[in-house]
């Protein structure tokens, strides 16, 4: 067996690794990176594939597979919702940076017209490749992929995390009798805070706001954070007016036909049905008045419904602006937490409501993947990718010096042996 890597190298974004064995060649993810333009992992041909599997919709993870399917037919399999909820953000991807893309539309429908969804821990061929996925605990239908070929065992965990949300459960364990692991290694140098206080003083502070009157703005990746904030607020008996808006909708319809994909489906439609879905303008400029919170895409303020509702609210000092998604460096978000200032038509803007930063991350902290580390065999080669240079060189030296593992930390290209 052998590992090609080809983005998430030292980086977070462009994840893609593709195995060759005896007679078959996979692609695991093939994502992109998004900062002011869109970045690429290393090319390769679909000719020289035999199928992709996708891991999750992000479009780290799924943003340049479309690039296949100008003429090849490749299968891509997955565990669906992944694939409905990969369309929304590819197709939105294309609207906003469609001048980048060396795809159209035609091509993610072409794309879509091979997809193979299969279910958990449900072994299926690839050639001569045995191929499961089994929960990552990331976000709905996020599946870790183990590849079984030339006697040789690989997981690649793709992102993952194995404390449960209100979404879904953890991540699955199947770290024993690995001969490879290629591992993320995002948080691998920060420990997250404790989960039911965080909540907690969010949920406190969203009451704070509300009660003296104010709007909170909770920006929120559309797949995934979203929904995982509405069903914390009602989790925690939050009372008062909820909306939601922009790709969040498309994505909680999707999640509603994929009941099997949440943790518990009864309370997520509990907490949908209590929020209201923003569907106009009309809807947009009353909820920007509203003593409550609206939780709106994008994560980042780089664009979406939220970009409006920061023009309404953000010089206002009764209201909230609550992050709870990564902010790159550069973005929007991280300027206006590290900066409170926002950039709005080109103008830059000081911004008097409070802003504060929550930590919902859906990937594991240091803890979490050091104690995976912990479960390997000794003979498992370690692989360590989708974080920035010093993580990945924290959790490789853990892993080697700690722990006595063969470590590697891949750049883009580089090919290793299992």
């Amino acid at each position: 067996m052998q590992l090609r890597f080809l983005g998430a190298c030292q980086e977070v974004g462009r994840s893609a690794i593709a195995v060759k064995n005896t007679r078959s060649q996979i692609l695991m993810d093939y994502g992109v990176m998004i900062n002011h333009e869109v970045e690429f992992p290393v090319h390769i041909s679909p000719k020289d594939l035999n199928a992709v599997v996708l891991t999750h919709a992000h479009l780290d993870h799924s943003g340049l597979i479309p690039l296949f399917y100008t003429r090849s037919k490749l299968p891509v399999y997955g565990i669906e919702p992944t694939f409905k909820l990969t369309k929304v953000l590819i197709r939105d991807m294309i609207k906003l940076s469609g001048y980048y893309l060396p795809f159209e539309y035609i091509d993610l429908e072409n794309m879509m017209n091979q997809v193979v969804p299969v279910d958990y821990r449900s072994t299926f061929k690839i050639e001569d490749a045995d191929v499961t996925l089994i929960n990552a605990g990331h976000i709905p239908g996020s599946a870790q992929i183990i590849i079984e070929s030339d006697g040789k065992r690989l997981l690649y965990t793709g992102d993952f995390n194995l404390v449960p949300t209100h979404l879904v459960p953890g991540a699955d364990h199947a770290y024993n009798n690995l001969d490879a692991i290629a591992i993320e290694s995002t948080y691998a140098g920060e420990d997250h805070p404790d989960r039911a206080e965080s909540e907690r003083n969010f949920v406190l502070a969203c009451k704070e706001v509300v009660e003296k009157g104010g709007t909170v703005l909770v920006p929120a990746f559309g797949v995934g954070r979203s929904q995982e904030i509405i069903c914390m607020l009602a989790d925690h008996n939050f009372t008062y007016p909820i909306f939601v808006d922009g790709m969040a909708l498309d994505a909680i319809r999707m999640l509603e036909e994929h009941p099997d994909s949440l943790k518990n489906q009864e309370q997520f439609k509990k907490a949908m049905r209590e929020a209201e879905q923003i569907r106009n303008w009309n809807d947009r400029r009353r909820a920007a008045r509203t003593a409550g919170v609206i939780v709106s895409p994008a994560g980042m303020l780089k664009g979406g419904a939220s970009v409006f509702y920061m023009e309404n609210i953000a010089n206002n000092e009764d209201n909230g602006i609550f992050l709870v998604s990564y902010q790159v460096e550069g973005s929007p978000g991280r300027i206006l937490l590290d900066e409170g200032r926002f950039i709005l038509h080109g103008k830059t803007r000081k911004v008097t409501a409070r802003v504060e930063k929550f930590d919902f991350s859906s990937h594991g902290g240091k803890t979490q993947l050091e104690e995976t580390l912990k479960e390997l065999d000794k003979r498992t080669k370690v692989f360590v990718i989708h974080g920035e240079e010093a993580n990945c060189k924290r959790l490789a030296d853990f892993a080697s010096q700690e722990l006595g593992l063969q470590t590697t930390t891949p750049r883009p290209g580089e090919i290793c042996d299992v």
